[in-house]
């Protein structure tokens, strides 16, 4: 009778050793899988970490007027950078105090229209100072030839928008011609003139725009 209760204890306590042992077993299990939960998260934060990173690039991208000229330009009203950016290129060079005599040749060229409905352009545009190197006489005769006047506004432009990055180089005017541009950073000059870039990077609604020292001749 002793003998039997010694081997059903011996057998109870096998039982529940066993049944320490599956929870045991349970238990690590459990941590193994909150383990992999931890592993997700820092890939998870790798991820917007590279989202910051790309919104970082983005910010680099060189989308501010630049020059020492920029600070003629109105600090508000239609004139200033917000100003411009918000009406096309014809209209907004005509709410800039800068560029009066570029309007007045750009009006009787009949280009408005066609530079405000354009997609997208790269203009340089001469200051009233530029415009006043020229002779009146001379200036005054251009005016008067609207086949010249034309050649020499569309001379002044490019199609698509030229981001500072993209500036230096020759490139294809809407005269049919080419202009080159030279310089890096804020520093460029633009063709043969040595025409100095005085406020660059502009933006209207439809084009990038480089304010000039000089009138280019084609």
């Amino acid at each position: 009778m002793k003998r039997s209760l010694n081997r059903t204890a011996a057998l109870t306590a096998a039982v529940l050793t066993l049944s320490l042992s599956l929870a045991a077993c349970g238990d690590d299990d459990s941590g193994d899988n909150n383990a992999n939960d931890t592993n997700d998260t820092p890939s998870m934060s790798a991820s917007d970490d590279m989202g910051s990173s790309t919104g970082s690039d983005d910010a680099m991208t060189g989308t501010e007027p630049f020059g020492e000229g920029c600070k003629l330009i109105p600090a508000d009203g239609a004139g200033s950078f917000n100003g411009m950016a918000t009406a096309p290129v014809a209209t907004a060079a005509s709410a800039n105090p800068l560029l009066k005599t570029l309007v007045t040749a750009v009006t009787k060229a009949g280009l408005v229209d066609t530079l405000n409905s354009a997609d997208a352009l790269t203009v340089f545009a001469p200051t009233d100072d530029a415009f006043a190197k020229i002779d009146k006489k001379t200036l005054d005769g251009v005016l008067a030839d609207k086949k010249t006047l034309t050649t020499i506004l569309t001379h002044h432009v490019v199609a698509g928008k030229l981001s500072p990055d993209m500036l230096a180089g020759e490139h294809e005017t809407l005269a049919g011609d080419t202009i080159k541009v030279s310089g890096a950073n804020d520093k460029f000059t633009v063709a043969k003139e040595e025409a100095n870039v005085l406020c660059g990077n502009i933006q209207t609604a439809n084009a990038t725009v480089y304010v000039i020292d000089t009138v280019l001749m084609p």
